[in-house]
């Protein structure tokens, strides 16, 4: 069933959980997550990032994301994930997204707020949720690039939080701690104190990207400090690539949808794997 993002937040924090994000870029990756999240009976949400636009056009997979999530068994929010400007929100919005990001966490401070409560204002008016970050990653969604920064120099500052949600008006914020997009070559060293000092500033839903690669320790860590929706990708897609590799090398010669299936399947384990961890199951 189709559901907004704060009626999945809300389902997981009354079960002290996290609700799972996955970037959906195409069928597989789309009924791996569902099917995963039915399984084990827990609502999900299934995101386009702006950055797939040349994988899967948002007006081709946009109302394929929303018929499936209609269709499920299970509550699915159908989300924007790293909207890069206001033009692209609005198409998600217009498509029937229930939720869309917008992501001018590069921008200075003022100009990130102002950016954002204009995006705000028009999502509200149509009924949809707004999520924003404070604070930025290393590296760009997808994994690619990543400057010369400290990672502490791009932690949310939490001081800034309540100024922040005051000016736009989020509904959940994404902050930033030291994880990172993409696949990670070191093990990623989380200040996790950031988490806490947010959350002592305020009881908005809190958000975690570049959520793929750590242990399953830590998601617990970061869930009791008051993340509520975790964004998860990078290794669900290798795992399908991995799989799809492993298929292609054992039968050179076959058909691309047997390929396609066996990645679907790894990537639904995959996906069993986190959300049981983020649902404390």
């Amino acid at each position: 069933m189709l559901a907004s993002l704060r009626e999945v937040i809300e389902i997981s924090k009354k079960k002290k959980a996290a609700v799972g994000a996955f970037n959906t870029p195409n069928l597989e990756c789309l009924l791996a997550v569902l099917d995963a999240a039915e399984t084990l009976n827990v609502p999900v949400i299934c995101s386009h990032a702006q950055l797939h636009e040349s994988v899967a056009p948002l007006d081709k997979i946009g109302p394929v994301m929303l018929e499936l999530a209609k269709r499920s068994k299970v509550p699915v929010c159908v989300h924007l994930d790293h909207g890069e400007d206001f033009s692209y929100c609005k198409k998600a919005i217009a498509l029937g997204f229930t939720s869309v990001m917008i992501d001018y966490s590069t921008l200075p401070y003022e100009e990130n707020a102002k950016g954002t409560r204009e995006v705000v204002d028009y999502a509200h008016a149509h009924g949809v949720d707004v999520e924003a970050e404070l604070g930025r990653l290393p590296n760009r969604e997808g994994g690619a690039g990543g400057g010369e920064e400290r990672p502490e120099d791009l932690y949310t500052d939490p001081d800034l939080v309540p100024d922040y949600l005051k000016k736009t008006g989020v509904d959940a914020l994404a902050v930033a701690f030291g994880t990172a997009h993409g696949i990670y070559k070191v093990k990623p060293v989380l200040n996790m104190d950031v988490i806490t000092k947010v959350r002592e500033k305020t009881d908005i839903p809190l958000v975690m990207h570049g959520g793929s690669g750590i242990s399953h320790e830590e998601y617990r860590e970061v869930i009791r400090r008051g993340i509520n929706k975790i964004n998860y990708f990078s290794y669900m897609s290798y795992a399908g690539y991995a799989e799809a590799k492993a298929h292609a090398e054992k039968e050179p010669t076959g058909f691309f949808h047997d390929m396609a299936l066996s990645a679907q399947k790894a990537m639904e384990e995959n996906a069993l794997t986190t959300l049981k961890v983020f649902s404390n199951l």
